[in-house]
């Protein structure tokens, strides 16, 4: 079993990973004036970032249900309550930067893309509201694990 406890956590961890470096690349990489190139990266960045949050959450499930300290240990800790509703509130905020670059579809190689103004500045903070609750988790899940909060 403790085998399969490493395994998970280390899926756990490297769909994190991934999610955060995803981001981040997205965070860079958009800008008003984007080249054919550069819209098919972010798009398929994005759709990376999509997957990784998928197996984030699957892993930390599993984690939480079959794994690690049990369900009643999570569900009683105000922590796993805190990083679960960023994690959600993340999730939501991506919603509309990938709806975005999906309508982008393809961009004709010889040309380039420039982002409407309010398309740009809408898309840019949400990317650094999803950076801010990134972080947030990332404050959360060491004091989730250390029981900080529950009596």
């Amino acid at each position: 079993m403790i085998i399969f406890n490493s395994l998970m956590a280390s899926l756990h961890h490297l769909a994190a990973f991934t999610l955060t470096a995803c981001l981040v690349y997205e965070f860079i990489a958009f800008r008003r004036s984007l080249t054919a190139g550069e819209v098919r990266r972010i798009q398929r960045v994005d759709l990376w970032y999509g997957i990784s949050a998928g197996v984030l959450l699957v892993a930390g499930l599993l984690r939480v249900f079959y794994f690690e300290k049990g369900a009643s240990f999570y569900s009683a800790n105000p922590m796993f309550w805190i990083k679960m509703t960023l994690f959600t509130v993340v999730g939501l905020l991506s919603i509309y930067p990938t709806i975005r670059y999906i309508r982008w579809g393809t961009v004709s190689e010889s040309a380039t893309f420039e982002v409407p103004e309010e398309e740009h500045n809408r898309i840019r903070w949400m990317l650094n509201l999803e950076i801010v609750g990134l972080a947030l988790i990332l404050f959360a899940a060491p004091a989730m694990a250390r029981a900080i909060g529950m009596n």
